[in-house]
């Protein structure tokens, strides 16, 4: 297994080309958008940091005290449902069987504590509008060549990087795992 790998930066113009790059994602085959979404994830890493990066300062300096509260639930529920999901075979059969599901259910058991605590708005500006950006984006832009390379490579285990370990344990490479394997077992029978 190779190291974990940051990847570089994608220039502005790869990143937002022009709109002739981006296309409604075909909401029929959800399989195919969560290839498009999955490697638009692994190729812009960097890219969709920087943009949660300056949306979270932004609405860190204008509340800090909510902020710091959000973090500390997210990350709270997020570690506690990955520690749920290694140690506790329902949970892990949850996760295994419907992945959205689990980090829906991950997203609202945040949510629910952070209502409890009062920084709700926090949650929703600093947390989810960066989410939202790099959904948006990702279901939206279509991948090019090197995309699909930097996936296949990704997929293979040849480099690891931190949002291939994120997708990873959420459950969203597995299948992209599987498909990879089976397509190089058909090419070499060939």
């Amino acid at each position: 297994m190779a190291g974990v790998e940051v990847t570089p930066l994608r220039p502005w113009d790869d990143f937002f080309p022009g709109w002739e790059r981006f296309a409604k994602p075909d909401v029929k085959d959800m399989a195919r958008w969560n290839n498009r979404v999955v490697s638009n994830l692994l190729y812009y890493q960097t890219n969709y940091l920087a943009v949660a990066v300056g949306v979270f300062c932004i609405v860190g300096f204008l509340n800090p005290l909510g902020m710091f509260t959000a973090m500390a639930v997210v990350s709270g529920v997020f570690l506690g449902s990955v520690w749920a999901a290694e140690n506790r075979t329902v949970v892990s059969n949850f996760k295994r069987r419907s992945p959205v599901a689990f980090v829906l259910a991950v997203m609202v058991a945040s949510y629910v504590l952070i209502s409890l605590l009062g920084s709700v708005m926090v949650f929703m500006t600093a947390i989810t509008l960066p989410l939202t950006l790099v959904l948006a984006h990702s279901s939206f832009r279509l991948r090019n060549m090197k995309n699909k390379l930097e996936n296949k490579i990704e997929c293979a285990g040849l480099k690891r990087s931190p949002m291939g370990i994120l997708l990873e344990t959420l459950g969203q490479q597995e299948e992209n795992l599987q498909k990879f394997q089976s397509f190089l077992e058909a090419k070499m029978k060939e």
